[in-house]
């Protein structure tokens, strides 16, 4: 559904747009209402999994609230500035979903690999493995966490800011942090 800029639709939801900013929590209400099916159906297009999509159109919408104030009605319609957001927030979700299932490879591969390796490797492997341990409990706790659901645990950055009570931007620095912290302890120790 294209809408334009001038028509009396686009008006009325850049107007809502504007009182959402100033915190009416009722305007919040109608262009939800106005605009949430649209955009949870786009969503699960892209996602092809309910939970996901309505996951998605819930951090759009919060961040719709949060961010209404950037909202420039010159640059867009408030309909394509949220399917912008709705759009941005499901391909995130692709990404992660991504990065899950090549990590899970990873992980498969190599529990095969370490079936496969004879017994005059399994002391080296024993050796890595006390090293990545010990650079673990070199970082501080809430990254360690977040890095342990993340890549142990198998949860993406959404459930384990849900697990935290945290928020996602939160999770997403301590896993940023936490990498590069083991990172520079591994390097330090090779």
């Amino acid at each position: 559904m294209t809408r334009l800029a001038d028509d009396p639709e686009s008006k009325f939801e850049a107007s809502l747009i504007s009182r959402i900013a100033d915190g009416d929590e009722s305007a919040f209400a109608t262009f939800y209402q106005r605009l949430s099916s649209s955009l949870y159906g786009m969503a699960y297009r892209m996602l092809n999994d309910a939970k996901e999509a309505e996951d998605v159109l819930q951090e759009g919408f919060t961040y719709i609230w949060r961010r209404a104030g950037s909202f420039d009605p010159s640059r867009s319609t408030a309909f394509a500035w949220a399917v912008m957001i709705i759009r941005n927030k499901a391909i995130d979700r692709l990404r992660v979903r991504q990065r899950s299932e090549r990590l899970r490879e990873r992980a498969e591969q190599s529990l095969v690999q370490q079936r496969d390796e004879s017994s005059a490797e399994q002391p080296a492997l024993r050796e890595r493995t006390a090293i990545v341990r010990s650079a673990l409990q070199q970082i501080p706790q809430e990254q360690r966490e977040a890095l342990e659901l993340a890549f142990f645990g198998g949860l993406t950055h959404e459930e384990i800011a849900d697990r935290l009570t945290a928020p996602l931007g939160t999770i997403k620095a301590r896993i940023r942090r936490g990498l590069l912290k083991l990172r520079d302890f591994l390097q330090e120790e090779t």
